[in-house]
C-alpha cells in the first residue's frame, strides 16, 4: 500500500504543476495508453484503490472482528475502504490530434518579391546552422522554414485537397476543456477528495549532526510543524536518531525523510526540532561539555566513559532545541542565489516575521542547488541549523516563546537538514494556470495524464531543472515514462519507500470529509508536579478492564522505530532531578473500534537511579493514573489527573477509588493531553444518535420508521456543519439505504449543500458505488421519491417550504440516479459482454422509465416557469436537465432519451422568449458535447442523426431571432461543433470526415433556401457560420457536393455567393491596410466584458487567448536586437496596491483610446504573439481561398457533367469567383494552385468564357493577368504570362485568330497603365521607365517566346501540351506564333507609346510638337481599338486647336471620322459606300483602306458600337470642315461637305441640305478668291530642322520637316526651337545653331556642343521635274484647284568650288536637296520624320542658262494664258508689266547682261564646251525673241496713261540688244 501511496504523493506534485497544459501530442500519447489500461475491458468505470494515509496507521485488529452487530460501523468501515469508483465518461472524454503546423503565407506585392528573400535568408539559415533550437517558439503557430512556404504541414493524407483546412487556422488554439468550461452550468470535476488539504508538500531528511567537542554518543530527536504565533502542533512528530560512527549498524535509519503537509505558507510555520541523548550519569560527563565557549574536545576517558554509559542506559533526557522558520519575508527566486540566513523556503505571500528577542534568528546558511523558484518544483535546500538552545532545565514548547525566560546556552553544533517543497501550492499558482487555481479535472490517481486545460501562456515562463525523465506512478503501480513534459519533480523523482508521512492533525478539524480510515489517539504527558526531586519517567498502555492487574495490556502502542510491530506500552523520557517534570513526548495509540465502558489508559510513574553500582539502574514504580477512554476520549482540551499509589483489582469502580491511596494529598498534580483522530468515531453526539437509531432500525430493533429515528433524521439538520461534513459519506450513504427500503428520507437531506457542493460532487463522482452491488441499486427507489413528488406538484400541491432547497439539489439526485444506473448496466453486463464490444444500453423498467419521464417532466415545468421571472436557479435547472440527457444516452437507449429531448424541445418550441432561448441553446449545447454525439441514431431507424438535425434546426431558428447576443452564441456552439470533430483523434479517417461533414450538410440547405436571415448577421457572425460551411464542404464527397447545385439556378448562384462572402470577409489584409478596426456596429452583447478585439479575421476565442497571453511570462529571447523584454517582475516589487501586469497596461490603453483600434492592440503584443497572430490569419486567407478554389474546380467539373442546374449560357458562377479570387490579394501558394484550375475551366468552358456575353468577365481576367505580370516576384509573374497564352490559346481554339483577343488585352493594357506607375524619378529629377514597366515588357516578350514556353508550363505545373489549339474535328494546331508576336508586339507598341507620354510629363507644356506626337503615337498604338484610338486622337486635336495648327486640328477630327465611317461601313450600317472612305483618305492618307471586322470585333462590353453612330461620324466631319476653313484649305472643306450631303439626303433634311450648299457656295467663291489674287497663295510655311547632339536622345541625327503657320519666318522657329531645347540642356552641354544650310556630317562636331540646323524648304508639287534647272518662282497657284498635300520638299543651296564664300556667276554653283517625308502634310502632327534625302549639283552655266530660261517661260506662261471672254484685262497688264521690268532693263547686272560678260568673254568663255555655249547662245536668243513679242502684245493692251512706261521698255530693249550683239553678232541679224 505504501508503494501506491508514494506514488500517489508523487502524482500530486505532478498535477499540481502542470496546472492547465496544452494537450500536445505526447499527452495524447499518454491518454492513450491510460485509456488502453483502464478502458480495454470495455468498462466505463474506473476502480481507484483508496491509498492509507500512512502506513503506520494499520487498524486494530478488532476492527477485523465481525462488525454485523454495530450496522453503522460496517457502513463507516465500507465507506473508508472500498475502493472509490469514478466514471470514466461522465465530464466527457476528448482526445485531439497535434494541431497542424502552420507555414508563413507569402503575400506578394507588385513591388515585392519575398519568396525569393526567404529563400536567400533560408539558404543562409541552413549555413549558420549553429542557430539554436530553443530560440523557436514552440507553439502549434510556429513558422517553420524547413518545407517550401507554400504548402501547408498537415499530418495527414492531404493529396486529395490543394490546401490545409481552413478551420484550424480560423481557430488555431481550439481548447476543447476551456470551451467547455464556459458553458453556463457546466459542471467542474473535483480533484480526488486526498488531494484536498494538500496545498504543499515539505520533505525534511536530518542528514549529520556534529560538534565542536566531538560525536561520540547517540542522538535522538523529533521533528514537527509548529505554529510559533498559535503555539500549536500541527503534525504529529517523526522521530529520527543520530549514530556516532562507532555505533552504526549497517541498517541506517537515518535516511529516511519525514513529509509534511501544509496549506498555505505562513511566516508564522517553523520546524521545531526537539534533540535527546541518554540521560546523563551522575557525576559522569555532562553535557555542558557541548556548549562550553572554548573550544575543547573530548578526552579519550571521557569518550570511554560516554560510550559504556550509553550502552547500559535505555533512557533519554531532553538535550536541546531549535526553531526553523520555514517562510520569511525573503526571496530566494533568483536562482542560484542564496536566500536569506533565516528560512529555506521563500513563499510568493509575504507573511511578517515574528521573532521574539528571546529566540536569536537561527543562523542557518543555505545551498541552493536547484532551482528554488517561484516555479520550479524540484527545489532542495541544504540547511545548517548551529542555533541548537541547549535545555538547561525543563521546559514546555509555550514557554521557548517567552520573552522573560532566561536564554539557554547555544550548543557548539550543527545540525544538518535537507528541506525540500515538494508541490506547487495552489497560492503559487496565479501566474501559470487561467484561474488562479488548480483545475486537476480528472485528477484521480489512474488518471496519469491530467486532462486539463492547456495553460494559456506560451511556456510557464521558466524550465525548472530538466532532470531526466520524471517517473509517474500510476495507480497499479506500473511507472509510466512521460518526456519533454516540463513538469518536473524536484531531485527526487523516486521517493523512497521509508518516506515517513507525517499526519497533519488540522485533517481532523477540517470541514471536509473523512475520506481514510482513521482510528487513533494521540496522549501526550505535559507535566507533574511533586513535591520532591526524581529522575522521572511514565510509562503509558491500554487495557480492557480493571480486574486483573497482571493481565497483559493491549498491543495498540505504535514504536518510534520503522516498521516494527505495535507493542503493549511505550515511555517517556526522563525528567531528571525536577520537581516538575516537564515532557515532550507523543504516544500514537491504535483505538479498537467500539469503546467499552471498562477501557481505559494506563499511566505507570517510575523512578530511575543515574549512578552506576553493580549492574544497570533499575527503575522504581512511584505511582499510577488512569484515564477511561469512552468518557474522556473526545476532550480537547488538557487533563488533570491525580496518581495512585498503588493498584488494587477493579481500581476504575468508585466504590474502590475512594479506598485508594494519592500522592500528593490526592491533588490532580499529572497533567496531559489527548488528541483523537478518528473518522469512526463522531464526536457530536447528534451523529451518534444517529448512528444508533441506524443501528436499530437495520437490525430491525426498533419500529420500521419509528419516530426516533425520523426525529434523529431531522436533528440532523442541526447539527455543527464541520461535524457534518465530516461524516458526509457515510451519512449519505445510510440515508441511500433507507431510501432503497422506501420512505421519504428526500427532503431532510437537502440540508448538506446548495449550487453543486464540492463534497457532493467528490460523493458521486467518487465514494458513491451504489453499495458495491451488495444489495439492489438505488435509482428506482430515488426515481419512485422524486416521481410521488413530481405527482403531487402537478396535483398542484405545495410540496412544503423546502420545495426550492429541493430544486436546487436536484442535481445532486440526477446524478446519482445517472451513476446507480450506469453501475448495474456494468455490473449486468461486466462477465457476458466479450472485451473489447461495447456494453449494450441498459434496459429500463417501464415504471421506473415513467418515473423519470414524470420527474423530467416536473423539472422541465419548473425550468419554463421560473426562467420567465429570470431565476438563476432555473437556469441551473436546466443545464442540470441537459447534463441528465447527457449521461444517459451513454447509459439506456438513446430512443428513450431522445423522447426526453423532443419533450425538451416541444415546451420550449419556436422562437420563444430571450431567456427561454437561451436556455435551450444551452441545452444543446450541453448534449451535443457528448462523446458520442457523432455516432448517435435518429429517431427513426431510417434517421440520421436526431440530436444534430434538432442542432441545426435550432441553430438557425436563433440566426433568425433578435437577440444578438444569442446570434453569436449560436454561430460559436456551431464552430466549437466542428472543431471538436475536427480535431478528434477518433475521426481522422476520410470517411468518418465525410459522414460528420453529411450530418451538418443539410445547415448549408437551410442557409440558401433563407439567405436573408444569413445576410442579417453581423461580420464576426458571418465568419463564424462561413467557416463552418467551409469545413462541411471540404469534407463532403463530390456526389453529395453537388446536391447543393442541383435545386435550381438560383440556389446554386447563392451558394457562389456564400463563397465570394467568405473571400471578402476572410481576405488577408496587412494589418496597415487596416487603421481602425474596432468592433462591428452590432457586436454582441455577451454577458461577460468584451475581450478587445485583436483579430476581425479569426475566431472570436483568440481575442482572449492573445489577452490571457500578453498577461502571461513570454519565455524571453534574450538578444540584445529582440525589441523589448518582458520579464517578469519580481514579487518584491509588486505591492498589492500597485500590480503590474499587461492587463492593466490594456486598461490603460484603453481608456486613453489607444486600445480603440485594433491596430493599437496588436501593437501591444509581444512581437512572437504579434507573428504567431499574423501567421494564422495569413493561413486562414490562404486556406479559404484554397477551398474556394478547390470547390470552384469541382462546380466547372460538374457543369462539364451537365448534371446541376446553372445558367449553362455565362456560367456566371463560374466568372463571378473567378473575378473575386483576381480581384483579392492571394498568397503565393493560391496563385501557385490557380492556373491549373483556371486552364482546366477554360479547357472545359472556353466556349462560353469566350463568348460577348462574357465579355466584361474576361476582360477583368485579361486585366489581372496584366496586372500580375507587373509583379516582381517571378513565380507569380511567369504564371500570369502562362494565363494569358491560355487566353490566346482559347481565342484560336475557339475563333481560329485573336483579333477580339488583342482588342480585349488592348484595352485592358490600357486601363493598367492608368493604375500602373510606369516612370520613377532619376537622381536628376528627371523620369525613366520605372520597374513594373519593364516587367510588364519582359511578360509580354514571354509571353510570345516560342522557346521559353515549354519551360514556363513545366514550372507552373500544366501539360507542355496545354497551349495545343485543335478544334474539334480537325488535326491541325490552330495556335500560330506568329500571330502571337503580332499581338505581343501590338501591346509592347502601347506600352511605349504610354511610356514616352508619361515621361514627356513636365514637358508636356514646353515642348507641343512631341507632345502632339506622344499623343499621336497613342493613337496608333491603340488604333484597332477605336474608343481609344478616338479617345486619343481627340486629344490630339485639342493639342493642335491650343497650338492653332487648325491644318492638324482638321486632320484629326477628319481621321476620328474616318475610323466610324469605316465601323459603319464594315457592318453594312451607314449611307456610305466604300468610295466614300477612299474620297476621305484623300484628304487624310490616314484613313486606312481595309475596312476589316476588327472595328466589329472591339465592341467589348462598354467599349465599342454604342459610340460609332453616323451622326457621330457627322459631328467630326463638322469640326474638321470647321478646323479646315480655319486653316483657309477651302478645298477640303468642299470634299468634306460632299461626304456629309448624302446623310442629309438619306434623311430628307432639307433645311441642313441648304446650309450645306450655301456653304458650298462660300467655299468655291474663296477658292476662287485665293486663285485669282495676284499675290499667290500659301497655306503654310515649312522648315527642315535637323538635330545632332546626345541630349536630343532619340532625336540625334534625325531631319524634320516643321510645319508652320504661312506668318512664321525663319527667325521665329529658330527662336521657338532654341527655348524648347535650351531647357533640355545641362550644365556640361550647350545649344549651337547651324547658320546656313549645308551638308552636316555629325562626327566632326563637337562633342559636348548640340546643334540645331533649320533650312526653309519649299513643297514640291506631284508632277514637277525636279532635275530642270530653271529657278521656282512660279506661282502655286498655277496648278488650278488641286489638294494641297505634299510629302517632297526642296531648297537651293549655292555655293563655289574654289572655297571663297561668294564668287562672280562664272563660279557659283547651285545644289538642290529633294526631302522626302514619312507621310503627308498637312497630318496629324507638325513635323515629319525624312526619311529620303537626295541632291543634286548644277554647274555655274546650267545655272545661268537656267535662270534665262525661267525668265522665258514666265513670260511665255503670261503670254499664252487663257484668260475670260469679258476682256477684263486688268490683272493680265499688271503682271506683263512686272515681268517685262524685271527682264529688259539694262541695269539689271544679275539679268541677261551679266551672263554675257560671266560667260561669254574672256577667259570663262574658253571653259565652257561647245555644248554648253550653243545652250547658252539659244537660251539667250529665244529669250530676247520672247521679250520683243511680249513688248508688241503691250502695245495693244495699255491706255494713255501707260505711253511713257511703253516708251521706256522699247529703248531698254533695244539698248539690251546692241549690248549683247558685242557677244553675240547673230543677234542683230535673229531680231
Amino acid at each position: 500500500m505504501i508503494v501506491h501511496h508514494i506514488g500517489f504523493q508523487l502524482q500530486e506534485c505532478s498535477f499540481n504543476a502542470i496546472g492547465k497544459k496544452k494537450r500536445n501530442a505526447l499527452s495524447v500519447f499518454v491518454g492513450q495508453k491510460v485509456m488502453e489500461e483502464s478502458t480495454s475491458s470495455g468498462q466505463r468505470f474506473k476502480r481507484i484503490p483508496r491509498l492509507p494515509l500512512a502506513a503506520n496507521l494499520e487498524l486494530d485488529p478488532l476492527l477485523n472482528e465481525s462488525l454485523e452487530q454495530w450496522p453503522h460501523l460496517n457502513e463507516l468501515v465500507q465507506s473508508y475502504k472500498v475502493d472509490w469508483v469514478k466514471d470514466e465518461n461522465k465530464y466527457g472524454h476528448y482526445e485531439s490530434v497535434a494541431p497542424p503546423l502552420f507555414q508563413s503565407q507569402i503575400f506578394e506585392g507588385p513591388d515585392t518579391d519575398i519568396e525569393t528573400e526567404m529563400r536567400l535568408a533560408n539558404a543562409r539559415h541552413t549555413r549558420n546552422e549553429d542557430a539554436n533550437d530553443d530560440d523557436i517558439p514552440s507553439t502549434s503557430g510556429r513558422p517553420s522554414s524547413e518545407t517550401s512556404s507554400s504548402e501547408v504541414v498537415y499530418p495527414r493524407n492531404l493529396q486529395k485537397h490543394f490546401g490545409a483546412s481552413p478551420l484550424p487556422a480560423y481557430e488555431p488554439v481550439f481548447d476543447w476543456e476551456n470551451e467547455r468550461s464556459m458553458i453556463f452550468g457546466q459542471r467542474t470535476p473535483e480533484a480526488l477528495p486526498s488531494l484536498f488539504g494538500s496545498g504543499l508538500k515539505i520533505s525534511v531528511k536530518v542528514l549529520s549532526l556534529s560538534f565542536q567537542a566531538g560525536f561520540v554518543e547517540p542522538f535522538y530527536g523529533t521533528i514537527c510543524l509548529y505554529n510559533r504565533e498559535r503555539r500549536e502542533k500541527l503534525s504529529e512528530d517523526f522521530y529520527f536518531r543520530l549514530l556516532p560512527a562507532e555505533m552504526q549498524d549497517g541498517s541506517v535509519s537515518s535516511e529516511r525523510r519525514a513529509v509534511f503537509s501544509l496549506d498555505s505558507p505562513s511566516a508564522s510555520v517553523c520546524l521545531l526540532i526537539q534533540l535527546e541523548k541518554p540521560v546523563t550519569e551522575e557525576g559522569g560527563v555532562t553535557p555542558s561539555v557541548y556548549s562550553r565557549k572554548e573550544p575543547v574536545h573530548l578526552t579519550e576517558r571521557e569518550k570511554q566513559k560516554l560510550q559504556v554509559w550509553t550502552r547500559i542506559m535505555p533512557y533519554r533526557e531532553s538535550f536541546a532545541w531549535a526553531i526553523v522558520p520555514l517562510f520569511e519575508n525573503n526571496n530566494i527566486a533568483g536562482v542560484g542565489g542564496s536566500a536569506s540566513p533565516s528560512s529555506p523556503l521563500a513563499p510568493s505571500i509575504s507573511g511578517s516575521s515574528s521573532q521574539d528577542s528571546a529566540v536569536e534568528p537561527p543562523v542557518a546558511r543555505t545551498v541552493s542547488d536547484g532551482r528554488l523558484g517561484q516555479y520550479s518544483s524540484g527545489s532542495s535546500v541544504i540547511v545548517e541549523i548551529s542555533n541548537l538552545n541547549k535545555v538547561k532545565e525543563s521546559y514546555t514548547e509555550d514557554s521557548l516563546q517567552d520573552p522573560k525566560r532566561k536564554v539557554h546556552k547555544q550548543v557548539k553544533g550543527i545540525l544538518r537538514l535537507e528541506v525540500e517543497k515538494l508541490q506547487l501550492g495552489q497560492f503559487e499558482l496565479d501566474g501559470i494556470s487561467e484561474s488562479g487555481s488548480i483545475n486537476n479535472d480528472t485528477t484521480d490517481v489512474g488518471d496519469r495524464f491530467v486532462e486539463a486545460s492547456f495553460t494559456r501562456g506560451l511556456s510557464n515562463g521558466s524550465e525548472g531543472p530538466q532532470n531526466g525523465n520524471p517517473k509517474w506512478y500510476s495507480s497499479d503501480g506500473k511507472d509510466m515514462q512521460r518526456n519533454g513534459s516540463n513538469v518536473v519533480l524536484g531531485n527526487y523523482p523516486e521517493c523512497s519507500l521509508d518516506d515517513f508521512l507525517a499526519f497533519d492533525f488540522r485533517a481532523s478539524t477540517k470541514s471536509e470529509p473523512f475520506i481514510h480510515l482513521l482510528h487513533c489517539l494521540y496522549v501526550c504527558p505535559l507535566m507533574v508536579n511533586l513535591s520532591r526531586k526524581r529522575n522521572l519517567f511514565i510509562r503509558v498502555e491500554l487495557r480492557n478492564d480493571d480486574t486483573e492487574i497482571r493481565k497483559q495490556p493491549l498491543e495498540v502502542m505504535y514504536t518510534r522505530e520503522f516498521g516494527e510491530p505495535l507493542q503493549k506500552w511505550a515511555h517517556t523520557q526522563v525528567a531528571v532531578g525536577a520537581r516538575m517534570a516537564c515532557y515532550h513526548d507523543e504516544i500514537k495509540i491504535c483505538l479498537p473500534a467500539i469503546f467499552t465502558p471498562q477501557q481505559h489508559l494506563l499511566f505507570t510513574f517510575f523512578h530511575v537511579d543515574l549512578q552506576t553500582k553493580l549492574e544497570a539502574p533499575k527503575p522504581v514504580i512511584v505511582g499510577y493514573s488512569t484515564l477511561p477512554l469512552s468518557t474522556n476520549v473526545q476532550l480537547r482540551s488538557e487533563i488533570t489527573l491525580p496518581i495512585i499509589k498503588e493498584l488494587v483489582p477493579h481500581y476504575l469502580q468508585d466504590s474502590v477509588k475512594e479506598r485508594l491511596d494519592y500522592l500528593e494529598d490526592a491533588k490532580h498534580v499529572f497533567r496531559l493531553r489527548l488528541r483523537l483522530c478518528s473518522s469512526l468515531y463522531p464526536v457530536n453526539e447528534r451523529i451518534r444518535d444517529f448512528f444508533l437509531e441506524y443501528d436499530r432500525h437495520i437490525l430491525r430493533t426498533s419500529p420500521p420508521w419509528g419516530s426516533e429515528l425520523l426525529e434523529a433524521i431531522n436533528s440532523l439538520k442541526n447539527v455543527d456543519s464541520t461535524a457534518l461534513l465530516q461524516f458526509l459519506q457515510p451519512i449519505l450513504n445510510m440515508l441511500l439505504h433507507l431510501i432503497g427500503d422506501g420512505g421519504e428520507t428526500l427532503q431532510q437531506e437537502s440540508s448538506d449543500g446548495a449550487e453543486r457542493n464540492r463534497f457532493l460532487v467528490n460523493y458521486v463522482d467518487y465514494a458513491f458505488d451504489d453499495f458495491g452491488g451488495r444489495q439492489p441499486p438505488v435509482y428506482p427507489g430515488l426515481s419512485t421519491v422524486w416521481g410521488s413528488l413530481a405527482r403531487s406538484k402537478a396535483k398542484g400541491y405545495r410540496v412544503g417550504p423546502v420545495y426550492d432547497d429541493v430544486l436546487a439539489m436536484a442535481w445532486f439526485f440526477l446524478e446519482l440516479v445517472v451513476k446507480s444506473m450506469a453501475l448495474e448496466q456494468a455490473r449486468i453486463f461486466y462477465h457476458s459482454i466479450p472485451s473489447g464490444e461495447e456494453i449494450p444500453p441498459l434496459q429500463l423498467k417501464e415504471g421506473v422509465f415513467r418515473c423519470i419521464l414524470q420527474l423530467y417532466d416536473c423539472l422541465l415545468t419548473e425550468v419554463h416557469e421560473r426562467c420567465k421571472k429570470g431565476l438563476s436557479l432555473a437556469k441551473r435547472l436546466n443545464s442540470s436537465l441537459a447534463f441528465f440527457c447527457y449521461d444517459l444516452l451513454s447509459i439506456i437507449e438513446p430512443r428513450q432519451v431522445f423522447e426526453l429531448v423532443s419533450l425538451y424541445m416541444d415546451k420550449f418550441t419556436g422562437v420563444c422568449q430571450s431567456v427561454l432561448h437561451d436556455c435551450k441553446l444551452t441545452f444543446l449545447q450541453i448534449i451535443c458535447d457528448h462523446d458520442l454525439f457523432v455516432e448517435m441514431p435518429g429517431r427513426d431507424p431510417s434517421d440520421r442523426n436526431y440530436l444534430s438535425s434538432v442542432l441545426i434546426q435550432e441553430l438557425f431558428l436563433t440566426w433568425d431571432h433578435d437577440d444578438l447576443s444569442q446570434r453569436s452564441k449560436a454561430a460559436r456552439i456551431l464552430v466549437v461543433l466542428l472543431c471538436k470533430h475536427e480535431f478528434d483523434a477518433r475521426y481522422q479517417k476520410q470517411e468518418d470526415k465525410l459522414y460528420i461533414a453529411q450530418l451538418y450538410f443539410p445547415l448549408i440547405g437551410q442557409i440558401l433556401d433563407e439567405m436573408p436571415v444569413f445576410y442579417n448577421l453581423n461580420a464576426i457572425e458571418k465568419r463564424e457560420v462561413l467557416i463552418c460551411i467551409m469545413q462541411i464542404v471540404r469534407n463532403l464527397d463530390d456526389a453529395s457536393l453537388v446536391k447543393a447545385w442541383q435545386q435550381s439556378i438560383a440556389r446554386t448562384r447563392l451558394f457562389f455567393k456564400l463563397m465570394e462572402e467568405s473571400l471578402v470577409l476572410f481576405e488577408h489584409r496587412k494589418p496597415a491596410d487596416t487603421l481602425l478596426m474596432g468592433s462591428s456596429s452590432r457586436s454582441p452583447d455577451g454577458e461577460g466584458p468584451i475581450s478587445p478585439k485583436y483579430s476581425d479575421r479569426l475566431s472570436p476565442a483568440i481575442n482572449s487567448y492573445l489577452t490571457e497571453a500578453s498577461r502571461q511570462e513570454v519565455r524571453p529571447q534574450v538578444t540584445p536586437e529582440s525589441g523589448f523584454l518582458w520579464n517578469k517582475v519580481s514579487p518584491q516589487l509588486s505591492s498589492p496596491s500597485q500590480p503590474y501586469s499587461l492587463r492593466e497596461a490594456l486598461a490603460q490603453a484603453q481608456s486613453s483610446r489607444i486600445g480603440g483600434s485594433t491596430r493599437a492592440l496588436r501593437e501591444s503584443l509581444h512581437p512572437m504573439l504579434r507573428q504567431k497572430l499574423e501567421l494564422w490569419e495569413e493561413n486562414l486567407s490562404a486556406a479559404v481561398s484554397l477551398q474556394i478554389l478547390e470547390i470552384t474546380g469541382k462546380f466547372s467539373l460538374a457543369v462539364a457533367s451537365h448534371s446541376i442546374a446553372t445558367d449553362y449560357g455565362k456560367l456566371d458562377c463560374i466568372t463571378s469567383i473567378f473575378m473575386s479570387f483576381f480581384s483579392r490579394s492571394q498568397p503565393l501558394g493560391f496563385w501557385k494552385a490557380m492556373f491549373p484550375v483556371f486552364n482546366s475551366v477554360f479547357n472545359l468552358h472556353g466556349a462560353t468564357l469566350m463568348a460577348r456575353e462574357n465579355d466584361r468577365f474576361l476582360k477583368q481576367v485579361a486585366f489581372h493577368l496584366l496586372r500580375l505580370a507587373v509583379f516582381r516576384n517571378d513565380s507569380i509573374r511567369k504564371r500570369a504570362v502562362i494565363g494569358l497564352q491560355i487566353l490566346v490559346r482559347s481565342s484560336f481554339y475557339y475563333f481560329l485568330q485573336t483579333t477580339r483577343l488583342r482588342v480585349m488585352l488592348t484595352i485592358t493594357l490600357s486601363e493598367l497603365m492608368s493604375d500602373v506607375q510606369v516612370t520613377q524619378m532619376k537622381s536628376d529629377g528627371s523620369l525613366e521607365e520605372s520597374g513594373e514597366a519593364r516587367r510588364l515588357r519582359k511578360s509580354l516578350e514571354e509571353m510570345a517566346d516560342e522557346n521559353r514556353t515549354s519551360e514556363l508550363l513545366k514550372e507552373c505545373g500544366l501539360p507542355v501540351s496545354a497551349l495545343q489549339a485543335v478544334p474539334d474535328g480537325s488535326e491541325k494546331n490552330q495556335w500560330s506564333w506568329l500571330e502571337v508576336k503580332l499581338l505581343s508586339n501590338g501591346l509592347l507598341q502601347a506600352l511605349d507609346a504610354g511610356l514616352e507620354h508619361a515621361i514627356l510629363g513636365s514637358l508636356m507644356t514646353v515642348d507641343r510638337y512631341a507632345a502632339a506626337e506622344s499623343f499621336h503615337r497613342l493613337a496608333m498604338a491603340y488604333a484597332h481599338v477605336p474608343d481609344l484610338h478616338i479617345m486619343w486622337l481627340l486629344h490630339l486635336c485639342d493639342a493642335h486647336q491650343e497650338m492653332q495648327s487648325w491644318a492638324e486640328a482638321a486632320q484629326c477630327a477628319v481621321a476620328v471620322a474616318g475610323v466610324i465611317m469605316q465601323a459603319l461601313v464594315g457592318r453594312n450600317d451607314a449611307v456610305w459606300s466604300r468610295e466614300h472612305v477612299a474620297a476621305l483618305r484623300k484628304i487624310c492618307p490616314m484613313v486606312s483602306s481595309a475596312v476589316t471586322a476588327e472595328a466589329a470585333a472591339a465592341e467589348v462590353e462598354g467599349y465599342g458600337a454604342s459610340k460609332l453612330t453616323v451622326d457621330s461620324a457627322v459631328k467630326y466631319l463638322q469640326l474638321a470642315n470647321k478646323l479646315f476653313s480655319q486653316a483657309e484649305l477651302h478645298h477640303f472643306c468642299a470634299n468634306i461637305l460632299e461626304l456629309i450631303i448624302p446623310v442629309y439626303k438619306s434623311r430628307r433634311a432639307f433645311g441642313q441640305l441648304a446650309k450645306c450648299h450655301t456653304s458650298l457656295t462660300n467655299i468655291y467663291e474663296a477658292i476662287l478668291e485665293q486663285e485669282t489674287s495676284p499675290i499667290p497663295f500659301t497655306d503654310a510655311t515649312y522648315y527642315r530642322v535637323g538635330f545632332y547632339g546626345s541630349r536630343f536622345g532619340k532625336l540625334d541625327r534625325k531631319e524634320y520637316v516643321y510645319r508652320e503657320a504661312r506668318d512664321v519666318r525663319l527667325g521665329d522657329i529658330m527662336e521657338k526651337l532654341s527655348h524648347i531645347y535650351e531647357s533640355r540642356m545641362d550644365g556640361s552641354h550647350t545649344l549651337h545653331i547651324i547658320p546656313d544650310s549645308r551638308q552636316v556630317n555629325a562626327d566632326e562636331l563637337q562633342p559636348g556642343v548640340c546643334y540645331l540646323q533649320i533650312t526653309s524648304v519649299d513643297p514640291v508639287m506631284e508632277d514637277e521635274d525636279l532635275g530642270s534647272r530653271r529657278e521656282r518662282i512660279f506661282s502655286l497657284s498655277t496648278g488650278s484647284m488641286r489638294a494641297r498635300v505634299f510629302d517632297r520638299f526642296l531648297f537651293d543651296t549655292p555655293f563655289t568650288k574654289n572655297g571663297k564664300t561668294q564668287g562672280g556667276l562664272e563660279d557659283q554653283w547651285k545644289r538642290r536637296t529633294v526631302l522626302q517625308t514619312e507621310g503627308s502634310f498637312p497630318a496629324l502632327v507638325n513635323r515629319l520624320l525624312v526619311v529620303k534625302s537626295e541632291s543634286l549639283e548644277f554647274s555655274p552655266v546650267e545655272n545661268a542658262i537656267g535662270m534665262i530660261e525661267t525668265r522665258t517661260a514666265a513670260l511665255r506662261g503670261e503670254l499664252e494664258e487663257p484668260r475670260s471672254s469679258d476682256g477684263d484685262q486688268l490683272p493680265r497688264l499688271q503682271s506683263l508689266q512686272r515681268i517685262l521690268q524685271g527682264s529688259v532693263a539694262v541695269q539689271v547686272n544679275s539679268g541677261v547682261l551679266g551672263v554675257c560678260t560671266a560667260f561669254l568673254s574672256g577667259e570663262p568663255a574658253t571653259r565652257l564646251r561647245s555644248q554648253e555655249l550653243q545652250q547658252l547662245i539659244a537660251a539667250l536668243l529665244e529669250f530676247m525673241a520672247v521679250c520683243k513679242r511680249a513688248i508688241r502684245v503691250h502695245s495693244r493692251l495699255i491706255g494713255d496713261e501707260d505711253q511713257d512706261f511703253h516708251t521706256q521698255l522699247v529703248n531698254g530693249f533695244q539698248s539690251l540688244t546692241a549690248e549683247l550683239s558685242h557677244y553675240i553678232p547673230a543677234i542683230l541679224s535673229e531680231l
